[in-house]
């Protein structure tokens, strides 16, 4: 009897196991459909790289998420309507105020609503969070050359995101109709009126008439709420299956080639360090939404025409368009009965186009070097002088522009002349820039020679001896074949030669113009002066005794 039951319970849990749960029936049910085993089983394993620049792409894709799930919460009591309205509300400075059902919808949002004033702080803070994200990724991005092919898709990808958050950003900043937004709306009303021969048209188009409008915040809110993001949040998704897609980037180092890569599989390792990154980006925006006040639309006011706010200030990725606009003499061209508003159309026409060059740079070195091949093995910024140092160039710029941007706050703080601190602007334009250039070259160039030093004379080891004539020096200690491969690695292009003009019969070969500016920008980027040679191997042997190769 006990053998009989001990056989049939082997036979039930024979049958129990040969019965699929729901779960594995509804995967085998999708995989028939959809071939979801294949496609996990190609990517959950994927291998992401371990570099902490690598989360700076995440710290911007962490703060959208937090920007979504905000922006939801805020939508569901944000009026986007001009209708005016006379306050009376727990505000009570602001009682008996003209203002529009937008601004009151936001000072009931800031005191009214249960937990509002934080999720704006949070909004506003991650709004400001995913730009500076994108900037310093897209920054990590040209310095390591992790443009280039494949990737160069994925870059316009990332630029267009940048200008997208941008103008997110301005238009979410306008929504609440307060005096500071409304003049920043003023300053986009007016740059679009300098628009030759359209500008009119354009205005009364996008403001539903003369300035302010009675539309515009109902124009501007489904773009902040659906059409910008919708946008967005496609572009984030196709540059996410471009990095599943072409693998990622990684920095070299031993058994890192471009066909392998070395880190840690996506699924459980990356997931789980991604979740935990995730909410701690969600903290940090929680934490600076609770303690950090920002942008408090109650102390400005409601928006009127006849009033602007005295340090009006857009948040930091604007000010290098303002700073344009500020700086920049008041030139006007009267021609047939119109006037052409230089000092403003100038500014305004290159704030885009120094966008559209950064968007362009990866074709354009790759017109220049004639590399057709696919690179996975980032560049040491040190090992690209020239590409090194027009990044820190262009952020001089920004940072010069910045200054001037806000040069009415930093005249009053630091007690300066309003005109000095614009006239240092105007000239550091075009000084500032050159300077960062050179000094960022020289110094690159300083740490390939250190690097060519420690390949060949080892590290320096702080270890003093005394040779038996008496002279001290320092011991060296040799470099790991790790080391002298990182050090080593990276390729040193030569740049592009027309060849000779006259042949061997001493018939003119037709050069082109592209040609001769292709050969010109070539010898400016890997030309003399633009690289410390790579030591040779003959050259370490000779120098060790021939002991270490590498």
């Amino acid at each position: 009897m006990g053998d009989g039951a001990r056989s049939v319970g082997v036979t039930a849990g024979s049958d129990r196991a040969r019965t699929p749960g729901r779960g594995e029936r509804a995967a085998v049910w999708a995989d028939g459909r959809l071939g979801v085993f294949a496609l996990a089983k190609a990517n959950m394993r994927k291998v992401f790289p371990d570099h902490w620049s690598f989360m700076l792409g995440e710290v911007s894709l962490y703060s959208f998420l937090v920007l979504i799930l905000t922006g939801v919460y805020l939508t569901l009591f944000f009026e986007p309507s001009s209708a005016e309205v006379v306050y009376n509300g727990t505000y009570t400075p602001l009682n008996g105020v003209l203002m529009t059902r937008a601004y009151e919808s936001a000072l009931d949002i800031s005191f009214d609503v249960r937990g509002g004033l934080l999720i704006r702080q949070i909004h506003h803070w991650a709004a400001v969070v995913f730009v500076a994200g994108m900037f310093v990724h897209m920054m990590r991005v040209f310095f390591t050359g992790a443009f280039r092919k494949p990737r160069e898709v994925n870059w316009l990808f990332g630029w267009t995101l940048l200008m997208l958050g941008i103008i997110t950003g301005l238009t979410g900043y306008s929504l609440p109709d307060d005096l500071l937004s409304g003049t920043g709306l003023r300053f986009a009303h007016g740059a679009i009126l300098s628009v030759p021969i359209v500008g009119t048209y354009l205005a009364f188009f996008l403001f539903g008439g003369e300035f302010p409008g009675e539309d515009f915040i109902a124009r501007l809110y489904p773009i902040h709420i659906l059409l910008l993001p919708g946008i967005m949040l496609g572009l984030v998704a196709a540059h996410l299956i471009l990095v599943f897609y072409h693998k990622h980037t990684q920095f070299p180092g031993p058994g890192r080639q471009e066909k392998s890569v070395v880190g840690m599989p996506f699924l459980p390792v990356y997931m789980a360090k991604a979740g935990g990154f995730f909410f701690l980006v969600f903290g940090v925006l929680a934490v600076l939404g609770a303690v950090a006040q920002i942008n408090p639309v109650w102390a400005f006011g409601p928006y009127r025409p006849d009033l602007v706010t005295t340090g009006a200030q857009p948040d930091w990725y604007l000010g290098f368009s303002e700073g344009l606009i500020r700086v920049m003499p008041g030139w006007e061209i009267h021609l047939w009965g119109h006037t052409l508003v230089l000092g403003v159309f100038i500014p305004f026409s290159l704030f885009p186009l120094i966008m559209i060059a950064i968007g362009a740079y990866p074709f354009i070195e790759a017109w220049i070097t004639g590399d057709k091949r696919e690179h996975h093995i980032l560049d040491r910024p040190r090992n690209a002088p020239v590409r090194t140092g027009l990044g820190v160039a262009w952020l001089s710029l920004y940072v010069v522009l910045l200054i001037g941007g806000g040069n009415d706050i930093i005249a009053t703080h630091l007690n300066l002349s309003i005109n000095a601190i614009t006239w240092f602007v105007r000239i550091a334009v075009f000084v500032v820039p050159v300077l960062a250039f050179y000094v960022t070259k020289r110094i690159c160039l300083g740490l390939q020679r250190r690097d060519r030093d420690q390949v060949l004379h080892g590290r320096e080891t702080g270890t003093i001896k005394r040779l038996p004539n008496g002279e001290y020096t320092e011991a060296h200690a040799p470099l790991s074949q790790a080391q002298l491969f990182t050090l080593t690695q990276h390729e040193q292009p030569r740049p592009y030669e027309i060849g000779p003009v006259v042949d061997a019969h001493g018939v003119e070969r037709r050069v082109r113009r592209a040609q001769r500016l292709r050969a010109r920008l070539s010898r400016a980027m890997f030309g003399p002066g633009t690289q410390i040679a790579k030591p040779t191997a003959e050259e370490f042997r000779e120098l060790t005794g021939g002991e270490h190769r590498h």
